[in-house]
């Protein structure tokens, strides 16, 4: 790169970090005091909070940097023409393309960026706060459980333990089951644990017995013994026994295949699978898309006193029509599995409409040559 690229790439890069700095402060701040309100409330220590936080930041991050990498062209852009540092450029002869060369690279950058973080670094964070999620939920399921006192943890449900021990033993255990309105079990235990299955919390009772009282009518009562007996806790004090896998934590490969297994695991039909996977490298496209359409918007004008505030504005309602673009896009790749073409056409509808205003920037000067240019010759004709 030349002299010229590399001072316009640095100030690209220092604008550009600060503007995501500042946007994912705001966004991680909106997050983070509902996320505090919960594991907080929930009884989690801080440290559980810092573990949370951490792991939602590369989802915030994947969220804003298209925005800041907008936001940085514009605002060193603007400068340059205000310092009329670029106006000096168009002067030794740099057409609209040629500076825009710095801005592609920058936009590269921020590709490559945005392909990190939501084809490896947001899956895998979101699995893993989907398992922290899961053992924290099984964590406040056993804080659910108090001694010495009646409680109904659902509607039919009633347990008594006597005494919970430092290690988690629960002692003298009584559950009562009337959710069936043709049968009461109550299960009575000495002692009895609660274990982490595939498929969601477990109540392990040991040296127990189980009482079923028919109540159609009959009210007859056959009763087990049993030395131990593992009862599923699912519904039993809300935690859910089985989990639909979500897109977040699929890898992009896989979504691109969108093969079966994958639709049964998700509970999502195939087009959604398709949209997701491709709907990832357009958003990194967009990275592209975003600095080189702010910075072909203000090509359009020169140097002025009160500033590019007019193209300054057309960026941003074509940013918007962008959005609005990518938004049609994905609706209707959501209804056909055919359509998934359509997640591509926001960046590239970007590059069309930057690529057409850097022509139009650059036309009027060549216009005005080639009239300079002929001027002469006519005069010497005379």
């Amino acid at each position: 790169m030349s002299k010229f690229d590399r001072y316009l790439l640095s100030q690209l890069l220092a604008l550009f970090g600060f503007f995501s700095l500042v946007l994912v402060a705001v966004y991680w701040v909106n997050r983070a005091v509902g996320l505090f309100d919960q594991l907080i409330g929930d009884g989690q220590t801080a440290l559980v909070f810092v573990e949370f936080s951490l792991l939602t930041l590369p989802n915030v991050i994947r969220l804003v940097l298209p925005v800041s990498a907008f936001a940085a062209c514009l605002y060193a852009v603007n400068r340059l023409m205000q310092d009329s540092e670029l106006v000096v450029m168009q002067a030794t002869g740099f057409s609209a393309f040629r500076l825009a060369r710095p801005v592609l690279f920058f936009g590269i950058c921020v590709f490559a960026m945005q392909m990190a973080l939501t084809n490896f670094l947001v899956p895998r964070s979101q699995a893993r706060l989907t398992a922290r999620s899961a053992e924290i939920s099984e964590n406040v399921t056993a804080r659910f459980l108090n001694e010495g006192r009646f409680m109904h943890p659902a509607a039919g449900v009633t347990l008594y333990i006597r005494e919970i021990s430092q290690l988690g033993e629960l002692n003298d255990i009584f559950l009562a089951d009337d959710r069936n309105p043709r049968e009461r079990v109550t299960y009575t235990a000495r002692q009895a644990l609660i274990v982490r299955g595939e498929e969601g919390p477990r109540l392990v009772m040991l040296d127990g017995m189980a009482q079923n009282l028919a109540q159609d009518g009959s009210a007859r009562l056959s009763v087990t013994r049993f030395s131990d007996f593992t009862l599923d806790m699912a519904g039993i004090v809300g935690a859910k026994a089985t989990r639909l896998r979500s897109l977040r934590e699929v890898s992009t490969p896989d979504l691109l295949m969108a093969g079966p297994d994958l639709q049964a695991e998700t509970g999502e039909s195939r087009a959604k699978l398709l949209e997701e996977g491709h709907g990832r490298i357009a958003t990194s496209l967009l990275g592209v898309a975003a600095p080189l359409l702010g910075f072909a918007a203000l090509m359009l004008g020169g140097y002025s006193r009160f500033g590019l505030w007019r193209q300054i504005g057309l960026a941003v309602l074509l940013i918007i029509l962008l959005q609005l673009v990518n938004t049609a896009g994905s609706g209707a790749a959501l209804r056909s599995e055919i359509r998934w073409p359509l997640v591509y056409a926001a960046p590239i509808l970007g590059i069309v409409l930057a690529t057409v205003m850097l022509w139009y920037a650059g036309r009027p000067r060549c216009i005005r040559a080639a009239q300079a240019e002929a001027g002469p010759q006519t005069g010497s004709v005379a």
